[in-house]
């Protein structure tokens, strides 16, 4: 296990005063500068630790290869051709697709290491192992289907749900499959526009295709809800009859073939509907449910999307490690004028850098850890608990990528110029959060669902009761601060609660506008609620005393963050007394003191490959001469 003891600055003495003044004592924190933590029981912590090898090595071995290093200069159309050659090579170390379809974790893991090198592979990996097989997994009705030509990659898997005229209510989706009761096949079609499958990865690169569609089965010209049919789009010499596909403009982030895709009367076989409890044909094509409820039906048919959403959070905790650990090394690399003439320091040695990356490495932390919870959760649910379990999925989903994106540009710029240039690995990470942010439904959208699901469905985990009185209660307290973050949470409950009985009467919308802004803020609490959870429980598990006190130093600085916005309503509540207030800062400064020689350690437990990180320049300490020699080799490469 490697050792670490980066000093960037000479430990902070903290003043003894008297707590009631707000400041805090020498004993409140743990004198880490002089204790060196080994980063080995922090990766375990942050990467499942017993199932470690299992969940994680299979992809963190894959980035590492030659064939996942960066590529200067291609077109977008052959970036997408190349993460199509990639996707080929992950599925060479694929023992069995169907297992990874139905293995949540290592599904979601897939996501969080490959994402770090290529945007658009995650993307491909998530349609087709998850949203593809993984459907037809799902639905096997007790028929055996045969999956070679796609677990094989002969064929690619894609997923056609999101319509041009139907996003967030993919529900309402136009596409139709009528039965023919005279052939007993399904006949695909678009009826209209609105109608036209909206984003999905349909052209001819990458080889040929298939589908899973959503589409409304009618029979007999009754509505009897959407279903997924496995359509094929594409063979070795294009499209297939009927099938319309036109490529859309290039967006933002890492190029993926996205498409607009219509169906212009495509026949179907009878075994092309992927049935199960929710919905099939008997030999004569009467149609049967033991779900009575046509959006339940949808649902369940899209069940799949839940993973999906484990999997763009994973993406998200990937890439936050990556510009953290990208922006740390540089930070201790690059030096600037120092306050004396001739005096060169590190970008590290002043608080206004490091303290910044020092609040993004807390959240970090606190992101992964939930990750992993949440993950535990989705994986032990019952059928009881499976609404709940999916609204946390959601939720975190929600804050994951939110806060990703937010800590991607905030390791951008503190990189500088540096950070805008491909080549350093950095800038393209928020752009493809974007992608992440809303797909598996916008991220606002669903935590608009979870909150009307929770204002009257969801009781406040206060868990915390103190023997002391509120003016002895210590802002280096976890439980304090844990407790702290409940009641933000119940404040805002309360409110929205209170907005929905006094709002319009007779117009659910205006009752639902009054209240919904309070309503978020309470989801926002909880999810930052769960994230400390789950850090508190991160550190109960460390082994060693030393990096037990790291991460309790962390969530502390993670709690203090998340309650600064907030003392306003907790004095009123008297949550607070007005000395904690006057000493949040100096408490809050005196945390990021402790840990800022532990920068570095605590990056080197993100356990990113060697080989990832020696093809950054600017995460080397040789960064400048290694920018000189590629500009050298770029204007002659017979040269290298």
């Amino acid at each position: 296990m490697t050792l670490l003891t980066f000093q960037t600055e000479a430990p902070t003495n903290i003043g003894a005063k008297k707590k009631r003044s707000g400041a805090i004592q020498p004993e409140d924190l743990s004198r880490l500068s002089q204790t060196p933590v080994t980063t080995g029981e922090l990766t375990d912590l942050l990467f499942d630790r017993d199932d470690r090898a299992r969940v994680h090595e299979t992809w963190r071995k894959l980035i590492s290869t030659e064939e996942f290093s960066y590529r200067p200069g291609l077109l977008p159309a052959e970036r997408t051709s190349l993460s199509y050659d990639r996707l080929r090579l992950l599925n060479g170390v694929v023992d069995c697709a169907e297992e990874l379809a139905c293995d949540p974790r290592r599904l979601a893991s897939l996501h969080e290491w490959t994402g770090v090198v290529d945007g658009a592979l995650g993307t491909l990996a998530g349609i087709h192992y998850n949203l593809f097989i993984g459907s037809l997994v799902d639905h096997n009705s007790g028929k055996r289907r045969d999956l070679s030509d796609f677990t094989s990659l002969r064929r690619t898997g894609t997923f056609l749900c999101t319509e041009l005229g139907h996003g967030n209510d993919a529900a309402a989706l136009q596409t139709t499959a009528e039965l023919d009761s005279r052939t007993g096949e399904f006949v695909l079609h678009t009826p209209n526009p609105e109608a036209q499958k909206f984003m999905p990865n349909t052209s001819v690169i990458g080889g040929p295709k298939s589908a899973v569609v959503a589409a409304r089965l009618l029979i007999g010209g009754e509505d009897r809800g959407v279903f997924l049919f496995l359509t094929p789009l594409s063979d070795q010499n294009g499209y297939l009859p009927g099938i319309r596909i036109r490529t859309l403009p290039e967006r933002t982030g890492s190029p993926v073939d996205h498409c607009l895709t219509s169906f212009d009367h495509v026949r179907l076989p009878r075994e092309a509907l992927l049935e199960d409890e929710h919905g099939r044909l008997d030999a004569d094509g009467k149609f049967s449910s033991s779900v009575g409820n046509p959006r339940k039906r949808f649902l369940h048919s899209i069940g799949r999307v839940t993973s999906g959403k484990l999997c763009m959070s994973a993406a998200g905790i990937g890439v936050t490690r990556a510009a953290l650990s990208i922006a740390v090394r540089y930070a201790h690399h690059r030096r600037i004028s120092g306050p004396r003439t001739g005096e060169r320091v590190l970008l590290t040695a002043h608080r206004s850098h490091h303290g910044r990356l020092l609040h993004s490495l807390s959240t970090g932390y606190a992101m992964t850890f939930l990750h992993r919870a949440v993950v535990d959760r989705w994986t032990g649910h019952t059928p009881e608990d499976q609404a709940e379990a999916e609204r946390l999925v959601a939720i975190t989903k929600g804050w994951i990528t939110w806060e990703a994106r937010s800590i991607t540009i905030e390791c951008r710029e503190r990189c500088g110029a540096q950070g805008l240039f491909h080549a350093n690995g950095i800038a393209e990470f928020p752009l493809n959060l974007e992608g992440a942010i809303t797909a598996e439904g916008d991220n606002l959208a669903v935590w608009v669902k979870a909150a009307a699901e929770m204002v009257f469905g969801h009781r406040t985990d206060r868990r915390s009761s103190f023997d002391v009185p509120l003016d002895e209660r210590s802002l280096t307290d976890l439980p304090f601060l844990r407790s702290l973050l409940a009641d933000i949470e119940g404040i805002w409950q309360t409110r929205a609660r209170a907005a929905l009985r006094v709002g319009p009467v007779g117009d659910p919308l205006g009752r639902w506008n009054a209240a919904s802004a309070a309503a978020l803020e309470m989801v926002s609490a909880h999810a930052r609620l769960q994230a400390a959870d789950a850090f508190i429980e991160a550190a109960d598990r460390a082994q060693d005393p030393a990096a037990r006190s790291l991460l309790e130093n962390l969530c502390r600085l993670f709690l203090l963050r998340q309650l600064t916005e907030h003392t306003g309503d907790l004095l009123a509540e008297d949550h607070l007394a007005v000395h904690h207030i006057r000493g949040l800062h100096e408490t809050t400064d005196a945390i990021i003191a402790e840990l800022a020689p532990h920068m570095m350690t605590l990056v080197e437990a993100f356990d990113l490959p060697a080989e990832f990180l020696t093809g950054i320049p600017i995460a080397n300490g040789a960064y400048v001469d290694r920018v000189v020699d590629d500009l050298a080799v770029a204007e002659n490469p017979l040269a290298a």
